[in-house]
């Protein structure tokens, strides 16, 4: 099968690109390693979770893509609609001061491209995905508890003589889910109406504030990359064509013409255990949009096949400042009594506000690279794990017990048992008054990816290197917990000197030329014709904020340019 253009991955650079050259009559394939997951196919028990992890030869073909290196672990998805499926929903814009022209520390950031570049391509993604804060001054949604704890936080901070005037401010960002049908009130798990059917053609309702997100959201309330981008794929004049669970291998300049062979295994048949088969296409233009660690590393092992990239493929990699970390045990005073302060984390999206930190390039006074601190959230059912494995059960069921035995040889008289059940369940209170935070923002992109001698992906990546953002992070982080009354915990892998990142970013710098970058600022591959990259890894530093919006931004800009080249092409062609 041959196309006009090949698409590698479905996530926020694949998917934008993908059905930007199909709206433009291309014949497009797009090529996901992973799945469809519709709506209710996410897993909730245990065993079926135990599946939901990406590993196919040992016959797991799940979501969860799960790397671990020397300092650093990534997190990032399988399927179809890929980093959409598990991420957060939060869209907020590259601050404009943040496209940097530097080289900190030997750690070189050059942005070819500018906000004013990007801003209508900002624009035209937010649209396309319906993005719009967290409506909370609605109810119900103005009972989030967790929402308000963070508002309180950046209250106090904001007067927090440690603190520059306007150095730390709370907002709430845009969520790219659906709490209500247009020009209506939102309201939790009503039918949304789409304007284009969804390519799953199953109901949708509105966000049910269940905290699943992360874990893929069973009722459709996250305007996802399948639900949006691939589903107007769909219905185009020239639609998309989507093949999901082939996963690409490598590929190779066409023997005779321009453009690529690609070689990928298809894993359609994966539950029945066989093996999968290889299937071959062929392409005019080859876009690799496989992620930050799946475009980088499909280039790394294939770089004999097309000669010429630049010497920096690898470069650059880092986690856009990724830090996990909670306030414990929130207290507040009420009636000049100090009392537990439920946040309640498993109530509401994953993420509803933000405090934004300022950056030494806003200026003010303000020293250090900027970041932002987001409320976090997870389900209910990690809720009720967290709180069975307190070993405080094991008090609450003894006396449980004993009342049983009591009734049982008629010592008690009374064989009503709803208190018992109740102080059997517990209040919870550990987990009920946590407040998880997730911070990103401009750590020195300092990382370098590699092949070792078996063919695995390795990245070195140091701590050390940003040490100082990450010790002003965790300061704030600290003055969060304190101003909700709670203590500050670290992610435990901290004090292994590790870092977990949702974010990774880097490995295909974007730059003015080879010897600044490994793609330009359209999203070719220096060296390599018709050869391009289009997500994650093309970024030449942190984003700051989540990237998903900056990545679709930038796919969708990469998208104009190659049009534009391709409409050039063809009147050359006809030309007299």
């Amino acid at each position: 099968m041959h196309f006009d253009a090949i698409v590698v991955g479905s996530g926020f650079g694949g998917s934008v690109m993908a059905y930007r050259l199909a709206q433009a009559g291309k014949s497009v394939c797009l090529l996901e390693r992973g799945k469809a997951f519709p709506p209710g196919s996410f897993p909730r028990t245990p065993d079926a979770m135990s599946q939901n992890f990406w590993s196919p030869r040992h016959k797991l073909h799940g979501m969860f893509d799960v790397w671990s290196f020397r300092s650093l672990a990534a997190l990032v998805a399988s399927g179809l609609g890929g980093g959409s499926l598990i991420y957060a929903n939060v869209h907020i814009r590259k601050d404009e001061k943040w496209f940097v022209h530097e080289t900190p520390d030997g750690a070189h950031e050059d942005w070819p491209v500018t906000r004013e570049q990007l801003d209508p391509h900002y624009t035209s993604v937010e649209a396309m995905l319906d993005v719009h804060p967290y409506p909370f001054t609605h109810a119900p949604y103005s009972n989030t508890a967790k929402t308000r704890a963070l508002k309180v936080a950046g209250e106090t901070l904001a007067h927090n003589p440690n603190y520059k005037p306007g150095e730390i401010e709370w907002f709430l960002p845009n969520l790219a889910v659906t709490f209500g049908n247009q020009g209506e009130p939102p309201v939790p798990g009503a039918q949304i109406r789409e304007a284009i059917p969804n390519l799953h053609g199953l109901p949708r309702s509105t966000c049910r504030l269940c905290g699943e997100c992360n874990v893929g959201c069973n009722y459709g309330s996250k305007n996802t990359l399948d639900y949006t981008y691939l589903s107007a794929a769909k219905v185009l004049p020239t639609p998309l064509s989507i093949f999901t669970r082939c996963e690409v291998k490598s590929f190779r300049k066409r023997q005779g013409s321009r453009g690529y062979e690609v070689h990928c295994l298809d894993h359609s048949d994966a539950e029945e255990e066989r093996a999968p088969a290889r299937k071959k296409l062929s392409c005019d233009k080859l876009i690799l949009a496989a992620g930050a660690l799946g475009s980088p590393y499909l280039l790394l092992k294939n770089r004999a096949n097309v000669a010429g990239i630049s010497e920096l493929l690898g470069t650059r990699f880092n986690g856009n400042g990724d830090i996990l970390g909670a306030a414990l045990k929130c207290r507040e005073t009420r009636g000049g009594w100090s009392v537990p302060r439920r946040t309640e984390p498993s109530s509401g999206p994953v993420i509803s506000s933000a405090l934004r930190v300022k950056d030494a390039l806003d200026g003010g006074g303000v020293r250090g690279r900027g970041f932002y601190v987001e409320d976090a959230g997870f389900p209910a059912f990690f809720q009720w794990m967290a709180a069975e494995a307190d070993l405080r059960w094991f008090e609450r069921a003894s006396h449980f017990a004993l009342r049983l035995v009591k009734l049982y040889l008629g010592f008690d008289r009374h064989p009503n048992l709803s208190q018992d059940f109740s102080k059997l369940v517990g209040e919870g209170l550990d987990v009920a008054t946590l407040l998880p935070l997730l911070s990103m923002g401009r750590e020195l992109p300092s990382g370098s990816m590699s092949l070792t001698g078996a063919g695995d992906l390795e990245i070195d990546w140091r701590l050390a290197d940003s040490a100082d953002y990450f010790a002003r992070v965790r300061q704030v982080m600290k003055d969060v917990a304190a101003s909700v009354g709670g203590e500050f915990i670290d992610n435990p892998v901290w004090y292994l000197n590790q870092l977990i990142t949702v974010h990774p970013i880097g490995g295909c710098p974007m730059g003015r030329d080879a010897k600044h970058g490994v793609v330009g600022a359209n999203g070719q591959v220096f060296g390599c014709d018709d050869l391009y990259v289009a997500d994650g890894s093309v970024m030449p530093g942190p984003v700051g904020p989540n990237p998903a919006l900056t990545i679709a931004a930038v796919a969708d800009y990469f998208a104009d340019q190659l049009i534009a080249e391709w409409n050039r092409g063809a009147l050359a062609a006809t030309a007299p």
